[in-house]
Formats: C-alpha cells, sequence, structure tokens
C-alpha cells in the first residue's frame, strides 16, 4: 500500500492567515502539528510501504521541510507540480510516479487538508477499502452525513441495498440547494463525498487512458526516476507536460464516467474544515459557542458563537454574534459567519488589485 498526499491546495478561504507559500494545509490552525503532519501521522500505522506528497513549487520548501519529521518512519517522496491544474493531473501523476515504484501497486490518495475525529476508525475504514480495490474497483469513502450540508458535494448509491458495503455508485451530485440536501439527507442514499479513494495503479491509470487520453498519453511520456527534486530531470519533464494540460478534477473527468466505481461509508468524524465557519466543528468553543485561536485573553460581553485568531493578542468582544475575527499581523479579516465562503473572492480582489504582499 502506497498513500498519496494530495497538498497543493491554496487555502483562500483561510485568508488572512493562509497565503500562497503557507496554505491551510502547512499552517497549524487546530494547533500543534500542521494538517499536512497530522495526516501523514494519521496513517503511519497502516505501515504503508510509502509516501507521496504532492504539492506544487510555491510550496515544496516549507513542505519538505515539515515532513522530514518522517524521514525515519517511512519512504518519503515528494512530487512537485509547476502550478495547480485540479486533481486529475495530480492524482494521474502520482499514480505513475507510484506505479514506477511498483506497478500495479495499491494507492490510497487523501486530501492534506482534512479533519478526522476517530483516526482509528478511519484506518479501519481504509482497511475495508482494500479487497475491492485489489479486485478492481475505484473505491471512494463517503461520509455518513449528519446535517443537510450544502457545501459538500454528495455520492448516490441505490435506495434498496441488502448487502453490506461497498455500494455501486448511481452518480455524484454537485453542491446541492438547501431543499436537495434535505431530500438527500433523508433519503438515506446519499453519502458526502470526501474526496479520498483507493485503487491499484493499473486501474486508475487504464481508466484516465479511457476518459482523459491526453493527459495519459503526457503521463506514458514522462521518464521517471526516484529523484524528484528541484531541476531534476522529471521535473523538467512535468513542468513541460503541464503546459499542455487543463485543469479537472478527478470526479468530473474520471469517476462519474466509469463504470466500475464503489463506495465505502465512513463514520469517523470528518471535516474537510473548509473555511473559518467550520471550526466549531473541530475545536472545542467556549459556553457561547465561542472559538478562540492564538489569544492571549479573551474578555466577552455578550457575545456568542463567534471564532477569533487573535495572533496573540488580547481579544475583547462586545455585543456581536456569529462573526468571524482574524489578525493576521499585516491583514484583519471581519466576515459574518454566513459569508465564510465569500473569504476566497477577497483573494480574488487582491490579485485584481495586484496586491502580492497580501497572498
Amino acid at each position: 500500500m502506497y498513500i498519496v498526499i494530495l497538498a497543493g491546495g491554496s487555502g483562500t478561504r483561510f485568508w488572512p492567515l493562509s497565503r500562497g507559500k503557507s496554505p491551510k494545509q502547512l499552517m497549524s490552525i487546530l494547533g500543534g502539528k500542521s494538517m499536512l503532519q497530522r495526516t501523514v501521522e494519521r496513517v503511519l500505522p497502516l505501515a504503508p510501504k510509502g509516501i507521496v506528497v504532492v504539492t506544487n513549487a510555491i510550496q515544496a520548501a516549507e513542505t519538505a521541510i515539515q515532513l522530514e519529521l518522517y524521514q525515519n518512519d517511512t519512504n518519503l517522496h515528494i512530487v512537485e507540480e509547476p502550478e495547480g491544474r485540479n486533481t486529475a493531473p495530480a492524482i494521474g501523476l502520482a499514480a505513475a510516479f507510484v506505479s514506477h515504484l511498483h506497478p500495479g501497486a495499491l494507492m490510497v490518495v487523501l486530501p492534506a487538508d482534512h479533519y478526522i475525529t476517530d483516526e482509528e476508525e478511519f484506518r479501519r475504514t481504509i482497511k475495508r477499502a482494500v479487497e475491492p480495490a485489489q479486485h478492481g474497483s475505484l473505491v471512494t469513502l463517503g461520509i455518513v452525513p449528519t446535517r443537510p450540508e450544502t457545501g459538500y458535494g454528495y455520492i448516490e448509491v441505490a435506495p434498496e441495498r441488502n448487502d453490506a458495503p461497498p455500494y455501486p455508485v448511481r452518480r455524484f451530485v454537485e453542491k446541492p440547494s438547501q431543499e436537495k440536501a434535505l431530500e438527500f439527507l433523508a433519503s438515506g442514499s446519499f453519502f458526502w463525498n470526501s474526496g479520498m479513494f483507493v485503487w491499484r495503479t493499473d486501474v486508475i491509470l487504464e481508466q484516465i487512458k479511457e476518459h482523459m487520453p491526453k493527459l495519459a498519453l503526457a503521463l506514458a511520456a514522462l521518464s521517471i526516476a526516484d529523484d524528484t527534486g528541484e531541476s531534476s530531470p522529471l521535473q523538467l519533464q512535468i513542468a513541460k507536460m503541464y503546459r499542455s494540460l487543463t485543469g479537472e478534477s478527478i470526479d468530473y473527468a474520471v469517476m462519474e464516467k466509469a463504470a466500475n466505481v464503489v463506495v465505502i461509508p465512513g463514520l469517523f468524524g470528518w471535516s474537510d474544515v473548509g473555511s473559518w465557519s467550520a471550526l466549531p466543528e473541530v475545536i472545542p468553543h467556549d459556553a457561547a459557542g465561542n472559538v478562540t485561536i492564538n489569544v492571549r485573553e479573551e474578555i466577552n460581553l455578550d457575545s456568542s458563537g463567534c471564532v477569533v485568531y487573535g495572533d496573540g493578542k488580547l481579544v475583547a468582544l462586545i455585543g456581536v454574534s456569529d462573526l468571524i475575527v482574524v489578525n493576521s499581523g499585516d491583514a484583519v479579516l471581519l466576515c459574518s459567519m454566513e459569508r465564510a465562503q465569500d473569504v476566497k473572492k477577497i483573494v480574488e480582489e487582491l490579485h485584481r488589485r495586484d496586491l502580492p504582499d497580501y497572498l
């Protein structure tokens, strides 16, 4: 078993703390280790033959520094993308690299920036996926929904299912409206799409060949050596390859079209920690429902449901509720909780105004 960790995201919804060189997965938003380090430590008990981390040029140096802790624990490889092209090229590149190390190996794909409460159950779920993956299925982990969430994609399975999982996937559904999300939750036939997968490298590469022939040809042309450092022959080939690729997600490009896709339900306390508003799910809050991070002291007068990142300062809240307050030193964010997903628009505006110091 090889673990592939996708660690090239930009984390724009966590601005101003998350920046281009230090995105969410490389930060300690939850305290302690970074989310990338937590992901590595979560899979080490599975005793993988190797861990391949796919990152990008801007984040590669910090990624390598954070992974130094684990060099003695497993075979670690960093594969660097020159720029992001969504998940399909990243996964294809990782599959080609793992296939070079071990043809036909089992490959577990995990995002670097998810939070999991029950790590033992998470590892048991991965182990449940091994058998169907070994037999040629593309296995995705579907999270049993706990609320009518509109911020996640969904996976539908047949409503009449008496057998034990894995369940054949009927379709993938984009982020729904509130009304649809309520229907999905009530039906019992939908799971949240976690973006976590288990499959054999030869199986996913064959599916990429069928559904993404241009990417398949580019991957087949790579001459892969184990050295993936900056300016290595492989890195130069990847840079050339990426210039000809368009960004596509693995869900849209492959999973929605493939016939051998199954889902294994996961009940291990999962969150993609997609924005500041998700933190109350994963960080303990006080009696008023406030979450405070990196705050020297908090004074609260009649305030509730707030998320505050204080940059080591004293924070005073007076008569406010459902507010996000983030002080990153050179920038301050004030945002209503219900508009947390719009923080990425601030990043877009910073790009438009050509303010790179804040990116």
